[in-house]
């Protein structure tokens, strides 16, 4: 078995939605679900298909998210693993729907920083193990950290 560390390639005003699940429907799924969850979202999708013809299946609704999602899940190729990549929006606002998809079987991770996937390669094929999601912990909050947090929520909505 041969391990190797892949990164997830991106803009920085992109988010990623790395996950896995076990069947072709998934694209179709997964299209639909983002859609209804957010009205307008602009995104790209795609999916390594792990039998038959072994090929990338992809859709979405903003090319270059799209020709995003295809180059990455080439790049990775492990089978089942799909990859979302969202503008102008974030996980959080449609991530209950993805993992709602019945295809779905994990969220691997869900962000905005750099990430790298550990992909396991075998005489049969490619897996992933888990990602690299952003950098090392760097220490524990004080209390104006916990006040920059919470104003930040506040500033984004998500909190009253």
């Amino acid at each position: 078995m041969e391990l190797q560390s892949l990164r997830i390639e991106k803009p920085e005003d992109v988010n990623v939605i790395v996950g896995q699940a076990h069947f072709i429907k998934t694209v179709e799924d997964l299209h639909e679900a983002l859609v209804g969850a957010v009205p307008g979202a602009k995104f790209g999708l795609a999916f390594c298909e792990a039998s038959g013809p072994a090929l990338v299946r992809w859709s979405g609704t903003d090319p270059e998210l799209v020709e995003l999602a295809k180059r990455n899940a080439l790049a990775l190729a492990c089978g089942h693993v799909f990859l979302i990549f969202l503008r102008g929006l974030y996980p959080i606002n449609v991530l209950n729907a993805v993992k709602l998809v019945p295809e779905v079987c994990r969220i691997f991770c869900a962000t905005a920083n750099p990430v790298e996937v550990i992909v396991a390669e075998t005489a049969q094929g490619r897996g992933v193990l888990g990602v690299v999601d952003g950098v090392k912990t760097k220490g524990v909050e004080g209390e104006a950290e916990v006040a920059e947090r919470k104003a930040l929520l506040r500033r984004f909505g998500y909190k009253l």
